[in-house]
């Protein structure tokens, strides 16, 4: 029998390939929140540090593979059964197929290291995405919270939070600047979503 949302938690699933670090922080953002809860992190890397890092911490985890995202319902079927209200994407390097977009319309949400457009698209993230900043030696960067959608990096924008560039900036200032943003208004603008 199915859980009644009204008398349940919000709750969060969170894709994520990589060190998790976003991750984790939504976790401990809504650790003690009544109303809400990261409830599992999937992860499509079995080495990814953001699953050894949720299974320290007590949440959920799944690992799958490229193929139960992009060719099969196993995976669509197994969120459902979760029955997410948000999904959020931190660090998910893979496109999310029209499927599990069609069942989640405007529940998947992801963040990006630029004001896109800038910096957008397949490839471009973290690290890549600063260089180019950097290269371009722009005065601005920042972030973008945007819905998901069939194209990497063009859903709907939520918000963008920008901040100024110093003449010398490099990639590790430049990376801690960006996941300060992050840290800050991913967890807030998930909440807005949510109420």
């Amino acid at each position: 029998m199915e859980k009644s949302k009204s008398n349940s938690k919000k709750r969060i699933v969170v894709f994520a390939s990589g060190n998790g670090t976003n991750a984790i922080n939504l976790y401990h953002y809504f650790r003690d929140n009544e109303k809400v809860e990261v409830s599992h992190i999937l992860s499509n890397n079995k080495k990814s540090r953001v699953l050894r890092r949720a299974h320290d911490l007590g949440i959920k985890c799944i690992h799958f593979d490229k193929e139960d995202l992009q060719e099969s319902t196993n995976l669509l079927e197994v969120v459902k059964e979760i029955n997410p209200d948000i999904i959020a994407l931190a660090g998910f390097l893979l496109k999310i197929p029209e499927s599990f977009l069609a069942v989640f319309p405007n529940q998947i949400v992801n963040i990006h290291p630029s004001l896109l457009p800038k910096y957008g698209g397949e490839g471009m993230y973290g690290e890549r995405v600063f260089k180019r900043v950097l290269k371009n030696k722009d005065k601005e960067s920042g972030i973008t919270i945007h819905y998901v959608s069939t194209h990497y990096d063009e859903g709907e924008t939520i918000a963008q939070f920008k901040i100024d560039l110093e003449d010398n900036e490099d990639l590790n200032s430049l990376e801690e600047k960006i996941h300060s943003l992050e840290y800050e208004h991913y967890p807030k603008e998930i909440e807005k979503l949510l109420f």
